[in-house]
C-alpha cells in the first residue's frame, strides 16, 4: 500500500422495508456501529419489494420516516439507490454499487437471523458473502444461532454475531397498534410518531 493511501474504511449496509422504522431498528444500527466500528452505515430502504405479500408504504413516505428516525445518529447514511432504481432490486448489486464507490473498504451486511437463515434464498448470495461479511442481529443464545443458517455453516469465516438487547418491537405490531387506535409513542422515536399521524399513515390493514 502507498503511503499517502488512506486505511481501508468499514462501511456497514442495512436494508430493510423500514415500514415504519422503529426502536428496535435503531438499537441494531447504534449496536453495529459500536461493535463492527464502522466508519459509515448506509441504511437502505427497500424499493420494489418484489419478494414481500404486502403492499408497502409508499417509498417517499417511507424514506422520509427513515431520515426522521436516524437523522441525529452519527455515521449514518440514508441511502435510496433501492428506492431510485427501477423495477426489482436486489442486495447483490447494491453491494456490487458500494464496493465501486468505496475500492478496498471492508462491507458489512446487517441483517436479523430469520433474514441470515434464508440467505441462501437470495439472488447470487455466495456473491454476497464474497463481497461482505455477514453481521447476524442475535437476540439470545448466539452459539446456537448458526443451527439455522446453512450460509454459515458453509462459510464461518464471513460471518459474525452482534449482541443485541432484547427489544420485542416490530413493524407489523405498529402498524396493527395505529389501525386498532393503540398508542405507538414507545415504540417509535417522537419524529417518526408525528410524521406517521400527519400523514394519516397504518390507519387501517
Amino acid at each position: 500500500m502507498k503511503p499517502d493511501m488512506p486505511q481501508a474504511r468499514r462501511i456497514g449496509v442495512f436494508g430493510g422495508a423500514f415500514d415504519p422504522p422503529h426502536l428496535a431498528h435503531r438499537a441494531l444500527l447504534e449496536t453495529a456501529l459500536n461493535e463492527l466500528r464502522l466508519d459509515a452505515l448506509h441504511v437502505v430502504p427497500t424499493g420494489d419489494a418484489w419478494h414481500k405479500p404486502r403492499k408497502l408504504t409508499d417509498a417517499a413516505h417511507r424514506l422520509a420516516m427513515v431520515r426522521l428516525a436516524f437523522q441525529d445518529v452519527p455515521r449514518i447514511c440514508v441511502d435510496s439507490r433501492e428506492i431510485d432504481r427501477a423495477g426489482p432490486s436486489y442486495t447483490i448489486d447494491t453491494l456490487h454499487q458500494i464496493a465501486a464507490e468505496a475500492p478496498g473498504a471492508e462491507l458489512f451486511l446487517i441483517m436479523g437471523a430469520d433474514q441470515a437463515a434464508a440467505l441462501t434464498s437470495w439472488r447470487e448470495w455466495q456473491a454476497i458473502v464474497q463481497l461482505a461479511i455477514i453481521s447476524v442481529a442475535t437476540r439470545a443464545h448466539p452459539s446456537n444461532t448458526n443451527d439455522s443458517i446453512e450460509a454459515e455453516r458453509l462459510f464461518p469465516k464471513r460471518f459474525l454475531h452482534l449482541g443485541l438487547p432484547a427489544l420485542h418491537v416490530s413493524a407489523t405490531q405498529i402498524r396493527s397498534n395505529i389501525a386498532n387506535g393503540q398508542p405507538v409513542q414507545t415504540l417509535v422515536s417522537e419524529p417518526v410518531a408525528r410524521y406517521i399521524a400527519d400523514h394519516h399513515l397504518y390507519l387501517s390493514h
